[in-house]
């Protein structure tokens, strides 16, 4: 059963930074796929965050990240990752990867307050 398990949340001032991380299991194709973030703040629908590429030699973001996020990964170890800087409380949501658009795993929480 393939598995994705996000980690590296938490509780950030305005301007800060974060590292989110993305574990893939069960998922012997993880090389193959493109992976997603997406993200969902209370109460509003889930978003799309951005995509890497299967190698990892490219990536694309939704407008309202661009320049301030960026996604990697490691095909080696089946993980993906979600450089986030100068965030700010519209950030503040839990955060999920998968392989599509989706806000079904369990995810993880950034909240961005002073």
């Amino acid at each position: 059963q393939i598995r994705f398990v996000e980690s590296g949340g938490g509780l950030v001032q305005p301007g800060g930074s974060l590292r989110l991380s993305c574990a893939a299991s069960g998922f012997p194709e993880f090389s193959t796929f493109n992976m997603v973030w997406s993200r969902q703040a209370p109460g509003k629908a889930c978003d799309w965050v951005g995509l890497v590429s299967r190698g990892g030699e490219s990536s694309t973001y939704a407008d309202f990240v661009k320049g301030r996020f960026t996604i990697s990964r490691d095909n080696a170890k089946n993980m993906i990752f979600l450089e986030m800087e100068g965030l700010t409380p519209e950030d503040t949501a839990v955060y999920y990867c998968n392989t599509w658009h989706s806000c079904g795993t369990p995810g993880t929480q950034v909240t961005v307050s002073s």
